[in-house]
């Protein structure tokens, strides 16, 4: 073989091997949950609106 062939055919090889070893880009993130969930904060709100209606109705009763 000529040596221009072995050269050609080396970088042919050189250059598929490179290609293949790029690294693939992350994967999609997955979807979101659905709904909306209930965090701890929603938990205080109502037991701070139970604790104020039911001081409304004490002191509503009591007058």
């Amino acid at each position: 073989m000529s040596r221009k062939k072995i050269i050609t055919i080396g970088i042919v090889i050189l250059v598929q091997t490179i290609s293949l070893a790029q690294a693939l880009p992350p994967p999609a993130p997955p979807p979101p949950p659905p709904g909306l969930p209930i965090d701890g904060f929603s938990g205080i709100l109502i037991v701070i609106g139970l604790f104020y209606g039911i001081n409304k109705i004490l002191k509503n009763s009591s007058s």
